[in-house]
C-alpha cells in the first residue's frame, strides 16, 4: 500500500526534490554498522514535521524504514529489519537522510531506495554490497606416509569466513601461474559466509615451493601461505624399497656362498676320483710288475 501511495505521489509532481545518493556501490563490512548515504536539496526553509522519508528496497519495495510527523513509522517494517534501522533526525533539517543499517547481514546486500518529501517528492536508487574477508590461508600437503619424488601429491588450501567467493590462485617458486589439476569448492554457512578450498595437485621434486593466494573481490585483500617440500620430508627410495634391495644383497650373497661351496665340493671329489684313480693305477702297475718278475724266474731255471 505505502509504495502505491509513494509512486502516485512522484506521478503527481514534477518539480522533484533533488536527492542524491552514491552512484558507485557501498560497501558494508558484515557485522559491522553501515550508513547508506542519501541527502535532499531544493527546497526552501521547512520544519521537521514537513519531512516525510521512505527508505525501501528496490526490488521488492518493502519497508526498510519510514519515517514522518517528526517521528519513525515502523508499522510497516520488513521484519528482519527490526531493531536494526534508524534515520539522523537532528540531521534532517540539513538535508541529510541516510539510513543506518545495524549489523550488517549477508542478506541485506541489494538495492535500496531512498523517498524524501519535503513540498515535493524525490528518489534515489543506490546498491549496498556486503563483504566479509576470509581467515589467513592454510595450506597442507599429505599423506604423511613415505613418499619419493615422481609421487603424486596433493596440496590443500582452505580458509573461513569470507563473502563474497573468493578467488584462489596457485603459484610455484618462480611466480608461475598454476592452473592445471586444481579444483575449488566454496560453501556457505548460516550466515551465508564462505568457506573455500582449493586443491592443487602436483608431481613431487625435492625442494619444490608452492603458494596459494586469497583474493577478495571487494576488498582488494589477498591472503598468502606457502608449503616447501624439502629433501628432508621425502624418503629417497622408500623404505620398502630399501628392505627389497637388502633382501636381494642377501639372498645373492648366500647365492654365492653356495655356489662356493658347491664348487669346493664338486673340487674336492674330483681329486678324490683323480686320486682314486691314480691309487688303482699304481696298483695296476704294482701288480703287472709283479707279475713280469715272476715270469723272469721262471725262465732262469
Amino acid at each position: 500500500m505505502l509504495a502505491l501511495l509513494l509512486c502516485a505521489l512522484l506521478a503527481l509532481h514534477a518539480d522533484a526534490l533533488d536527492v542524491r545518493v552514491p552512484e558507485s556501490p557501498a560497501v558494508a563490512l558484515f557485522g559491522t554498522d553501515a550508513v547508506l548515504n542519501c541527502s535532499f536539496s531544493g527546497v526552501s526553509e521547512f520544519n521537521l514535521s514537513d519531512v516525510s522519508v521512505f527508505w525501501q528496497l528496490s526490488d521488492t519495495q518493502r519497508t526498510v524504514h519510514s519515517f514522518w510527523q517528526s517521528r519513525d513509522q515502523l508499522i510497516d517494517q520488513e521484519e528482519r529489519f527490526s531493531n536494526r534501522t534508524s534515520l539522523f533526525p537532528d540531521q534532517l533539517p540539513a538535508g541529510n537522510a541516510s539510513l543506518l543499517l545495524r549489523r550488517v547481514r549477508v542478506s541485506d546486500e541489494g538495492s535500496y531506495s531512498c523517498f524524501v518529501r519535503v513540498q515535493t517528492y524525490g528518489r534515489g536508487a543506490m546498491l549496498m554490497q556486503v563483504a566479509a574477508p576470509f581467515s589467513k590461508p592454510l595450506v597442507t600437503w599429505g599423506p604423511e606416509s613415505a613418499l619419493k619424488p615422481g609421487d603424486a601429491v596433493a596440496l590443500s588450501c582452505e580458509a573461513f569466513g569470507g563473502y563474497p567467493e573468493a578467488q584462489v590462485l596457485w603459484q610455484d617458486g618462480a611466480g608461475r601461474n598454476l592452473t592445471d589439476n586444481v579444483t575449488i569448492s566454496q560453501v556457505a554457512n548460516e550466515d551465508g559466509l564462505f568457506s573455500v578450498k582449493s586443491i592443487l595437485t602436483v608431481i613431487l621434486e625435492p625442494n619444490s615451493t608452492y603458494s596459494c593466494r586469497l583474493i577478495h573481490p571487494l576488498l582488494g585483500e589477498e591472503g598468502q601461505a606457502s608449503v616447501t617440500i624439502s629433501a628432508q620430508g621425502l624418503v629417497f627410495p622408500p623404505l620398502a624399497l630399501w628392505l627389497t634391495v637388502a633382501l636381494a644383497v642377501c639372498l645373492l650373497a648366500l647365492l654365492v656362498a653356495l655356489a662356493v661351496v658347491c664348487c669346493r665340493k664338486i673340487r674336492e671329489s674330483c681329486e678324490e676320483m683323480r686320486a682314486e684313480e691314480e691309487a688303482k693305477e699304481l696298483e695296476e702297475a704294482k701288480e703287472f710288475e709283479e707279475a713280469k718278475s715272476g715270469q723272469g724266474w721262471t725262465i732262469g731255471d
